[in-house]
């Protein structure tokens, strides 16, 4: 069963989140801690489902819709900023009742997480950080994102456009990339003229500049709970920063997956909670 429970975010923005456990039977209370559930850039809650099922067997897991994503608002003049997403992820954690929790977040996700656990030591138990860089990437990777989204030929006529447009045709493509395609159309909401993101591009933009161009090593060095810097051979984190992330962090771990991009756990979801699974139980039996 999954239940939508309103949180109510940095601002008074309204968050949607997504709760993958049985409500408690009368007497019971919610079991805690928990797994919070954090997607990245343009992605939301429902990205998460199969880990969400995989690991609500054993814990109370959340997935998050964060400001701007999925079904929670995205205010034309909001706040789009590094504290208000750490923010939400802050308030999710306390409304919900899931500290200590272990935060499991993919790209920026991954980066709103560790950023809270150095914040708020008290709330997270264990980190799991997919696919997301500490150095900075500096002004070109801006430009470069600006320029993309302008290539979109939106609106598209079908989902299966969207799929193959972004799984094969999209110039950032190398190769045939099924599970990209997916990702994109699940962001995608129906219009009158045909399929467009849930989404805006310019407050993806606006929520990207905010850390594009620091690094956040010192953010890292701050964590102190056990952390699992996991990347896909040929994701966006190189093997190198990968390694001294975890040399930076204090109790840091490192897994790589083999055949996996960028969208680790949309195209090895095996591997994937099999590189999470004895992690998190080391976690939850301390």
């Amino acid at each position: 069963m999954v239940r939508r429970i309103d949180v109510t975010g940095a601002g008074g923005v309204r968050l949607a989140a997504w709760d993958f456990a049985d409500p408690p039977r009368a007497g019971e209370g919610d079991r805690a801690p928990g797994v919070l559930l954090l997607h990245g850039l343009m992605g939301r809650a429902s990205h998460w489902a199969p880990t969400a099922r995989r690991l609500s067997e054993r814990h109370r897991t959340v997935a998050l819709d964060q400001r701007g994503h999925g079904q929670s608002e995205k205010p034309p003049e909001g706040e789009y900023t590094r504290e208000a997403y750490i923010d939400d992820a802050e308030a999710a954690l306390e409304q919900l009742g899931l500290a200590p929790a272990v935060l499991v977040g993919h790209a920026m996700g991954a980066l709103t997480a560790w950023q809270l656990a150095a914040k708020r030591p008290d709330l997270v138990r264990g980190l799991v950080i997919c696919d997301m860089r500490a150095s900075a990437l500096g002004a070109a990777s801006q430009r470069e994102w600006e320029n993309w989204f302008k290539t979109w030929p939106l609106p598209f006529a079908s989902l299966a456009d969207v799929r193959k447009w972004f799984g094969e045709e999209d110039p950032w493509v190398e190769r045939p990339d099924p599970a990209r395609g997916e990702f994109y159309a699940e962001v995608m909401t129906e219009s009158e003229d045909g399929w467009r993101p849930v989404f805006e591009p310019a407050q993806m933009l606006k929520s990207r500049e905010t850390w594009v161009y620091d690094a956040h090593w010192e953010e890292l060095a701050q964590v102190r709970c056990p952390a699992l810097v996991l990347r896909g051979l040929d994701g966006e984190l190189g093997r190198a920063e990968a390694q001294e992330m975890v040399r930076v962090l204090p109790d840091g771990r490192y897994a790589e997956l083999s055949d996996a991009g960028h969208f680790v756990h949309h195209e090895q979801p095996e591997a994937w909670h099999s590189a999470i699974g004895p992690f998190l139980a080391e976690i939850f039996a301390t």
